[in-house]
């Protein structure tokens, strides 16, 4: 008897698939490019081998720890919701097959290129021991916690796709799972640690991977083996739960409380009689497409709750004035609010077309009086219907948090630079003004004593100096609407794009990781190293040596986030120009294409009858 069929079966079958070797082949280069540009870097910034190395291998194994717990999102999460959705899983059911079957097939079918794309990574990884200042334990450590993150990440998925049916819920319960496991426990510990008044003391860590991959790397004694444990078996727990629940959650329950039950979703998900009315009456005779498109109300309403949050936690902080640090910890915590947010935009963006195409629809609007034009007009005004207020509110306190940000930046490398020279000063007795001037030029605002402002006065390079509060808040400001603008056009170009690969995808988490992909991780990682090279070469000229230290904390965020952002709209602009084009010129053809699961298959033809063989008459 065969043991395990399944698993055998999505294994030769994944072991075939031209993406698992690509994937491998881009993991690879990616890291080749990454490591390339950090090598170049450093170089030029006259760094040495060692501290070479360190960076390095920290940059790759940061990069790698997002992908293995990003990997469950878009692997495994709709594995067997999709299987439930088709109504193919029950048909397993009906065989001798059990759930550690089904469960443990899809998980190796889908972990293969994944683990594959880590494999290819870690020998290049492994150079940075050989460059110095990483030692074997901390490479081999911070290996095993990579791999554990990736297995964690995909029984996540595993789970969550047990339970959901819908691809998209799969994807957001997936994700918070992932946030809350892997960034609740740290964040628990440092709020019990503030409050109480004493260093960070890992308890709720120890079930975050992420806080296993950082343990790698401690010098000395560590909790990392009880964290490594505790999240194996955290992992193994909801793979065993998915395990249990496949066979038992496959089917729609039927009778009186799933017909209560399904009015109560059916309220939730589309709103109340009135509502539809309204929405119906507003939309269905001009613009029927955005109706069909934007009727869903739940989505909606989860974003204006994050809205409103995020803006009343602005608010409040605003009032209570906290200390400058801690609008810096705010700008970071936006930043993931405003990833959330692009997952969320290509997810949305995606789904109407996929399962438009899927399930006929989009055959059906192409054969009725209704134009590619406004097909794809009436899911775009859905979407800025259903998220442009709540977008924009999210985008102005995110903007405005980065500019209180880009302040308290300033001010502490101001306060970096008195205490330096208080120190200089109390070395070697007095500076005169001409050394002083040539060693900081940058103000360091109100509430010095009068030498000191005389002393900045003098200017050894002319336009590189910020001399009051009002220059340093525009500058702050400018970066902050930079940053703003970008995030801006990231949102416009991912609904554009994200519209063309649910047209042209599969499944609508396969569209969602390639509009992530292609719109904003690649062009991401291009524009970032490339202006980081390029501000890195020329600000090491400009500033060579250790005389003006501060110039790089006050000109390095506007400098960088101007450069960013003028790469990253010009790229955003390519992207919507090239998907609308595409969309409006392909959409009819694009329809009728067999993407894999095909609802008409043409008959086979049948084969020719075989030739008659001739009658042979015997003589009388």
């Amino acid at each position: 008897m065969n043991c395990l069929p399944i698993v055998g079966r999505e294994l030769r079958v994944a072991a075939r698939k031209r993406s698992t070797f690509w994937l491998r082949v881009a993991a690879a280069v990616t890291g080749l490019l990454l490591g390339s540009g950090c090598l170049a870097l450093s170089s030029a910034q006259g760094t040495s081998t060692a501290q070479m190395g360190s960076v390095l291998f920290y940059v790759l194994t940061w990069t790698c720890l997002v992908a293995s717990l990003s990997a469950g999102l878009f692997f495994t999460s709709d594995s067997l919701s999709e299987e439930k959705r088709e109504g193919t899983l029950g048909l397993l059911f009906l065989t001798e097959l059990r759930g550690y079957d089904v469960a443990l097939g899809k998980l190796l079918a889908t972990s293969l290129r994944g683990f594959y794309a880590l494999l290819a990574v870690l020998p290049i990884v492994a150079i940075t021991q050989l460059m110095g200042g990483i030692t074997g334990a901390q490479y081999w450590r911070s290996s095993l916690a990579l791999v554990n993150a990736l297995f964690f990440s995909l029984a996540a998925g595993m789970f969550i796709s047990a339970l959901s049916r819908d691809s998209q819920k799969a994807l957001a319960g997936t994700l918070f799972v992932m946030l809350l496991l892997a960034l609740g426990g740290p964040v628990a510990d440092g709020i019990i640690a503030g409050v109480k008044k004493r260093g960070f003391l890992p308890v709720w860590s120890l079930s975050s991977p992420a806080y296993v991959f950082t343990a790698a790397g401690v010098w000395g004694r560590s909790p990392y083996w009880k964290a490594f444990a505790l999240t194996q078996l955290l992992g193994w727990a909801m793979l065993a739960l998915a395990c249990g629940l496949v066979p038992h959650t496959w089917q729609e329950r039927k009778g009186a409380g799933a017909r209560t039950s399904r009015g109560w979703a059916y309220s939730w998900k589309y709103g109340g009689a009135r509502r539809r009315q309204r929405l119906r009456r507003r939309l269905l005779e001009r613009r029927p497409l955005a109706w069909l498109a934007c009727r869903e109300r739940w989505q909606s309403l989860g974003l204006w709750a994050v809205a409103i949050l995020i803006a009343g936690g602005f608010v409040t902080g605003l009032l209570l004035r906290p200390h400058q640090g801690v609008w810096i910890f705010w700008n970071y915590v936006g930043g993931l609010f405003v990833l959330i947010l692009y997952l969320w935009a290509a997810s949305q963006a995606c789904r109407f077309l996929v399962e438009a195409r899927r399930s006929g629809l989009l055959e059906l609007l192409l054969v009725a009086p209704v134009t590619e034009k406004e097909i794809v007009g009436g899911q775009w005004r859905a979407l800025v219907r259903m998220f442009g207020l709540p977008v924009l509110l999210l985008l102005s306190a995110h903007v405005a948090a980065a500019t209180l940000s880009q302040l308290s930046f300033q001010r502490i490398a101001a306060q970096t630079a008195t205490v330096t020279t208080a120190a200089m000063t109390n070395q070697s007795g007095t500076i005169s003004n001409q050394a002083y001037a040539t060693s900081f030029t940058v103000s360091v605002g109100p509430g010095t004593n009068s030498a000191r402002a005389g002393t900045n006065a003098a200017v050894a390079r002319p336009g590189f100096r910020v001399a009051s509060t009002a220059q340093q808040a525009g500058m702050a400001a400018a970066g902050a609407a930079a940053a703003g603008l970008s995030s801006g056009g990231n949102l416009l170009a991912l609904g554009w794009f994200g519209m063309w690969m649910g047209l042209t995808s599969r499944s609508a988490n396969l569209a969602t990781l390639k509009t992530i992909l292609f719109v904003q991780v690649i062009p991401w990682f291009v524009i970032a190293f490339g202006s980081t090279m390029v501000l890195g070469i020329v600000m090491a000229r400009l500033f060579s040596g250790s005389t003006q230290p501060t110039m790089w904390f006050a000109w390095w965020p506007l400098l960088s986030g101007a450069l960013g952002a003028t790469a990253a709209l010009a790229k955003d602009i390519g992207f919507i120009a090239w998907s609308r084009k595409k969309l409006l010129l392909s959409l009819r053809e694009q329809a009728g294409r067999d993407l894999g699961h095909p609802r008409f298959a043409a008959p086979l033809p049948l084969p020719a009858p075989p030739p008659i063989p001739p009658v042979i008459t015997v003589p009388n």
